[in-house]
């Protein structure tokens, strides 16, 4: 991944998006204005709309030409 950058504030817009090939759940989300997928079959899928409308902390980078969620956490 490259171009990692780290963001705080509320998590925003998040809507499914198409299945990965093996099934597993994506979605794509915004924070601090950036809008961004969870990777294909990462278990971020699972757990992200645990966080929506919530305060986060989030790290995104560039993965094959796509604003990619590197990891998610609980923000204050």
């Amino acid at each position: 991944m490259k171009n990692v950058t780290q963001h705080t504030s509320i998590l925003e817009n998040v809507q499914r998006f198409d299945t990965s090939r093996n099934g597993n759940p994506r979605y794509t989300a915004t924070v601090d204005g950036y809008t961004f997928y969870t990777g294909v079959d990462s278990a971020h899928g699972y757990s992200i709309t645990n966080y929506e409308g919530k305060p986060v902390v989030v790290t995104i980078g560039y993965h094959r030409g796509k604003v990619t969620l590197n990891s998610i956490q609980k923000g204050e």
